[in-house]
């Protein structure tokens, strides 16, 4: 999208004798706020694919040492059994032997005293081990409880954007078969609106049933404040010739004008958060069909409302890690 804008720029600054310094400077504005929005998604995107691989290793890694202390452990406990067998044999060897000489008494107290001593260090050694195992399971209850917050995160901005998706289209129902659908794709949900619902040809005034439309999804919007929502206004590759009402010069200006029209239907309900809106003109960049047929054509006519979760919470959690 930012490159087919970029094109979009060096045309219109190859044309800038057809097209005025504020829609220019319009223009050249938009492109930046959508290349910053672009940019934005993308490193969060990034960002949260990145966190949650590093999770899932971190997950395997202790895991896996998991299972290596505990057969350490395992192996102590059963080195400790063996040597405490011995130690008990050895005792009753001293019982009997008790009576016997001083030398032979010497060597069995050396020998008990060696068998102490090993069993002593192989306490330590499992006190040592078991510390070990007690601090990653820690480690691993930590990681697994941040990753399961962060994958419910994820389910939950899913479904709230397939109700939204479910809403709207029960909202819209009455305009099923006139050039209006409603989508869901990548985690967002689209509004997409043909010209014949919105607009007479060549004009960007919205006609009294386009504006019914555009009411319901305004409503919509306003009962879900954290959404960011980018208003497209698309074209066919068809020229602008002559002169049209409202000083229309070029496709780039028709699409632009198209989207401020929607813009200023949606802010007309005191519900709707301006801070939210995005106007962006595509010009004919952005076909959906091949503009060599009039099915095409008319197809590419149309107003897309672009509707997107706000990724506070994820950024939240992401930070804390």
């Amino acid at each position: 999208m930012i490159r087919r804008v970029a094109l979009a720029v060096l045309v219109l600054t190859m044309s800038t004798s057809c097209v005025s310094k504020k829609i220019y400077q319009d223009l050249e504005n938009k492109f930046a706020e959508l290349k910053k929005e672009r940019n934005t998604l993308a490193d969060e995107n990034e960002g949260l694919k990145t966190n949650n691989t590093a999770l899932q290793t971190d997950l395997d890694k202790y895991k896996s040492e998991s299972e290596r202390l505990k057969a350490e452990r395992d192996k102590l406990a059963a080195d400790y059994a063996a040597t405490k067998k011995s130690l008990d044999n050895l005792k009753a060897s001293y019982a009997a032997l008790e009576k016997d000489s001083n030398e032979a008494l010497d060597a069995n107290i050396s020998k008990n005293r060696q068998l102490l001593a090993e069993l002593e260090a192989k306490q330590k050694a499992m006190a040592a081990e078991q510390d070990k195992l007690n601090k990653l399971k820690a480690d691993l209850l930590k990681s697994s409880t941040r990753l399961a917050e962060l994958e419910k995160i994820m389910a939950d901005k899913e479904a709230a954007m397939k109700k939204l998706k479910e809403t709207l289209s029960k909202s819209l129902k009455a305009f099923e078969g006139k050039g209006l659908t409603v989508t869901e794709k990548d985690g967002k949900v689209y509004v997409s609106m043909e010209n014949k619902l919105l607009f007479e040809s060549g004009s960007y005034t919205v006609g009294t049933e386009g504006k019914k439309a555009v009411d319901l999804v305004g409503k919509v919007l306003g009962d879900n404040p954290d959404l960011s929502v980018l208003i497209e206004g698309h074209t066919d590759n068809d020229k602008i010739t002559g002169t049209l009402s409202g000083g229309i010069e070029s496709n780039w200006d028709l699409s632009t004008k198209r989207a401020t029209s929607i813009v200023n239907i949606l802010t007309a309900n005191p519900k709707v958060n301006k801070a939210n809106l995005t106007a962006a003109g595509r010009s004919e960049f952005a076909p959906l069909l091949s503009n060599d047929s009039a099915e095409g054509k008319a197809k590419n006519r149309r107003i897309e409302i672009i509707l997107t979760p706000k990724l506070d919470e994820l950024s939240k959690l992401l930070n804390e890690m």
